[in-house]
């Protein structure tokens, strides 16, 4: 049964849509702006030509080169472990099984702030200079409680007879995970790995703690806004990253928003 919404609950909702995405709104129009040195409004004229000097800034190249790579490297490490993790923890009973969990999703529940200083302290204490494999590793820890969840999730939804009746047919572990897991669990290992490429691509906080000299896209954007050259640059950056987090998390969306009926699992 439908119920439709009265008129107030209406301009709040708009009301909300607009304070989120109006500023999103702003970063577009000012990075058509004639304007180099300050933001006005309405901007005095419009301008494609810093998209042209955004392309030819060998600098941006470099930091989006760097984002590109360890995004794609800790999604990697993240589906592997994340999906090993859920799985042990949905297949498992054992004691403290839920504390596991906890400690699985705690990095992500964490003030990145507390996570990259923790994981600075570590690589300090270890001796680890800071390079690629240090903004990697410090990506990994919350990529992986977003393919957990997602993976966990989808196991939650899939009935553990299908496994069970695979190995009764005469199926051995590998085959069984081909066939019958695998299926089951590609949306889902797919929608978490569109999600973690994209909160690692735009990471600021915990790669200030672990990138050293190293500059990613986020980091360079955030240099540019404190000591400003060509803001009208940043904001074409700007939306060039809102374009790679939101096309991910889109096709995340729409591949997990009817999977409630998977395979085997009932109602």
């Amino acid at each position: 049964m439908r119920y439709k919404a009265s008129l107030g609950l209406k301009v709040a909702a708009f009301g909300g849509l607009a304070f989120l995405h109006v500023p999103l709104g702003l970063i577009f129009l000012y990075a058509f702006t004639t304007e180099d040195k300050s933001y006005q409004f309405p901007p005095p004229g419009l301008t494609t030509r810093w998209f042209e000097v955004a392309w030819n800034r060998q600098d941006i190249w470099d930091a989006l080169t760097l984002s590109v790579q360890v995004a794609a490297v800790s999604t990697v490490i993240a589906l592997v472990l994340g999906t090993l993790a859920a799985a042990a923890v949905f297949r498992s009973r054992f004691f403290g099984r839920e504390a596991v969990s906890l400690f699985i999703i705690l990095p992500i529940a964490l003030p990145g702030i507390i996570t990259g200083i923790s994981l600075r302290s570590a690589f300090n204490l270890a001796d680890i200079p800071f390079s690629f494999w240090t903004i990697v590793l410090g990506h990994a820890t919350f990529c992986v409680v977003v393919v957990y969840n997602n993976v966990v999730a989808r196991f939650r939804r899939t009935s553990a007879s299908l496994v069970e009746a695979s190995m009764d047919l005469g199926a051995d572990g590998f085959q069984t995970f081909r066939y019958v897991v695998l299926p089951n669990i590609a949306t889902a290992l797919l929608a978490g790995g569109m999600l973690a490429f994209a909160l690692s691509f735009d990471e600021v906080i915990v790669t200030t703690f672990t990138a050293g000299q190293q500059s990613t896209l986020p980091i360079w954007m955030l240099t540019e806004l404190v000591r400003p050259r060509q803001r009208p640059v940043t904001n074409v950056v700007a939306v060039f990253v809102i374009a790679v987090t939101f096309v991910p998390i889109l096709v995340a969306y729409f591949l997990t928003r009817d999977t409630e009926h998977v395979a085997g699992a009932g109602k």
